[in-house]
């Protein structure tokens, strides 16, 4: 069977993502990109995460859109993940939620301020927030569109995958990303731990203050970049 691992890593974070509580009945997706040849493979439309196995999972033309194996349809976010993957070359997976708590940040349509050094461990300043989508970009080709706002909003922020692993949809919700669907995973769990401290945060005391740019700096560069020192050595990298 083609593209067997692929289809395997995506329908393990998929199941996943309802172990880890960031959907409910099938309100979510992970997909995983393969691009030496030249796919990506998705969860199908409307199926249950736990009726999932790797041959139920759709594999898609990374330029064309088509399906190439699968006898189900593909997910109706298909047209989003397919855009950010051509535009953004350095991820190879996406997750996109409706989980509770960073869902409200996008009802709400607010960025979710850098208040503390867990959310600087993971993102270099605010979870940004898209602009709200015209009338012809949700009547037109709503799922492209959905893609192209996400896209604008990390270039006029001046944000990239490496330093914002994930991005609220205004009045939508939350995608995330990574190298792998294990990783986009993780980085949906931890943008919705963060935007559940955040609401707590600012219900506590709604005069709350972001974070101090040096502590900003100082956690994300031990995680990231050249100088990090968080974590261990790579054996490969020696």
């Amino acid at each position: 069977m083609a593209f067997e691992q692929l289809k395997k890593d995506v329908c393990q974070a998929n199941r996943a993502l309802l172990e880890s509580e960031l959907v409910v009945l099938t309100w979510g997706n992970i997909s995983g990109v393969d691009r030496d040849a030249g796919v990506m493979a998705i969860k199908p439309s409307g199926v249950n995460y736990d009726q999932l196995q790797p041959e139920t999972i759709v594999v898609v033309s990374l330029e064309k859109g088509e399906v190439v194996e699968g006898n189900l349809r593909p997910s109706s976010d298909t047209p989003t993940h397919l855009l950010l993957y051509r535009k953004l070359e350095d991820i190879g997976a996406i997750a996109h939620t409706h989980s509770r708590y960073a869902t409200s940040w996008a009802q709400a349509a607010k960025a979710i301020p850098c208040l503390g050094t867990t959310h600087a461990d993971l993102f270099h300043g605010c979870v940004p927030i898209t602009k709200q989508m015209t009338t012809e970009q949700i009547q037109d080709k709503y799922e492209h569109n959905t893609a192209e706002i996400i896209l604008e909003c990390l270039a006029s922020e001046q944000k990239s995958p490496q330093n914002s692993p994930g991005i609220l949809a205004a009045n939508h919700g939350p995608f995330a990303w990574g190298k792998s669907p294990k990783e986009a995973l993780e980085n949906a769990i931890a943008l919705e731990e963060i935007a559940r401290m955040a609401l707590y945060t600012m219900a506590l005391n709604s005069e709350t203050k972001q974070i101090p740019k040096v502590l900003l700096d100082k956690h994300f560069g031990r995680k990231h970049g050249p100088e990090a020192y968080y974590g261990q050595e790579d054996p490969s990298a020696q």
